[in-house]
């Protein structure tokens, strides 16, 4: 019994701190909304200063993470996540610094009517209000959602996962700082430091208090975020991306864009998960691509016809056709033609990243038309599918979803619109 009372304790008190601090940032909200475009500019700005005067304060911190997480035997795909350097913190402050430098969408008018009576309406883009994070892993994150939410004039509920917790609650520290040295209310940006479940749990029951949740991290976190969320969910979902390889492709750029789709950082959503080759040119281009992918130490599963070009790989199970690996593991597969390759991807991909590498034209063409995923590439790696290659200065996430947005979510993804209306004395007869 006396266990039970303290059970129940500890998640009413959860609950009573989740709730403080989005409260804080609804309020917060109301500051930044109104805030002007150079105001914001001055915060951004001075963020990523602070990240720089700060970068053995917030490396100190991150090591303490990543000793906890070679203790508890983390993969080394989800360390490399876990991992802050000098070079991905210069990342940080460039990505700072591009969302300063980008328009402010808040308040730009997209549209403008005239109406028989007279009257004009139009559309005007406007904050969402206060955005909840949750997220694992990554604390590049925490600084990329806060910069792009505050250039929109949102606010920001974070809940980053307890395998970065001092990583995190270093970041947020130096984030809120540049905030109260620029006058801004510190509820802006808002950390829930909570590492129990109960904690996102609590978070997304806060309807009118949180008007958008966006969970990025596994199929396990999304799942029970859209489950079990009271608050409309932009889900990030999981990346079984694609390369297909064209019988008219350059052989040699195929090989560099599947390297480095696979091997450059196997742990994003963005990585290639299934490489399709077409059966006309895969007896010369499997054996050196597979030979390269072994030698960085990618473990290969293939179909019967890869295994007979390359005896030196596992079989691919159908099941394995739908899985995101997040790691050096890679299916190949020798396809017919573009038709097969494109149902192969209509039926096991996510809708997240695919690519084609040919110099057929009409092919390239009919691929973009077709696959119906959130980037689609040609002749270029499924890893470019990111906020800050395509010019967004970074992004929240990439969405998968069709509805309000899709793909890298930049700043003016996070706004949304309202009717505005100038008339004359109109009257409805």
């Amino acid at each position: 019994m006396q266990i039970e009372k303290f059970i129940k304790g500890v998640k009413m008190e959860i609950k009573q701190v989740v709730l403080n601090k989005a409260l804080q940032a609804k309020e917060a909200s109301r500051f930044i909304a109104k805030a002007s475009t150079e105001q914001k500019n001055r915060i951004i700005i001075r963020m990523a200063e602070y990240l720089k005067e700060r970068k053995d304060e917030l490396l100190s911190a991150n090591r303490v993470d990543l000793e906890n997480a070679e203790k508890k035997g983390i993969s080394k795909a989800l360390i490399d996540r876990l991992t802050l350097n000098e070079k991905r913190i210069d990342e940080m402050i460039n990505g700072l610094k591009e969302v300063a430098a980008l328009p402010d969408p808040v308040g730009e008018i997209t549209k403008m009517w005239l109406r028989p009576n007279g009257m004009q309406v139009g559309k005007m883009r406007v904050p969402i209000g206060v955005i909840g994070v949750i997220y694992e892993a990554r604390p590049n994150v925490t600084v990329d959602v806060t910069g792009l939410c505050l250039k929109a004039g949102n606010s920001v509920v974070l809940r980053g996962g307890s395998e970065a917790i001092n990583s995190n609650v270093a970041l947020v520290k130096v984030l809120k700082e540049a905030l109260k040295d620029e006058g801004m209310h510190e509820g802006v940006v808002t950390y829930i430091d909570i590492p129990q479940r109960e904690a996102v749990l609590e978070m997304i029951k806060l309807e009118g208090i949180i008007d958008l949740i966006i969970p990025r991290g596994g199929e396990g976190l999304i799942r029970t975020v859209t489950e079990n969320s009271r608050i409309p969910v932009l889900k990030h979902y999981k990346g079984v991306c694609h390369v297909f390889v064209d019988r008219d492709a350059d052989l040699l750029m195929a090989e560099e864009i599947c390297f480095n789709a696979k091997v450059q950082r196997p742990a994003t959503c963005n990585a290639m998960e299934t490489m399709l080759v077409d059966e006309e040119i895969a007896e010369k281009f499997l054996p050196k691509m597979l030979k390269r992918f072994e030698e960085a130490g990618v473990e290969l599963r293939g179909c019967l016809k890869t295994k007979s070009i390359y005896p030196n790989v596992k079989d691919v199970k159908e099941e394995d056709f739908y899985n995101e690996y997040l790691d050096l593991i890679l299916n190949v597969k020798v396809v017919k033609d573009i038709d097969e390759a494109i149902e192969h991807i209509t039926k096991y991909g996510s809708a997240h990243s695919d690519a084609i590498v040919t110099k057929d034209y009409s092919k390239a063409m009919r691929f973009l038309r077709e696959v119906d995923s959130s980037a689609v590439f040609v002749n270029a790696s499924t890893r470019l599918n990111d906020g800050y290659q395509f010019g967004l200065g970074a992004e929240i996430g990439i969405s998968t979803d069709k509805i309000h947005a899709r793909g890298p979510m930049g700043v003016e993804e996070l706004t949304c619109t309202k009717f505005i209306v100038f008339g004359s004395g109109q009257l409805r007869q």
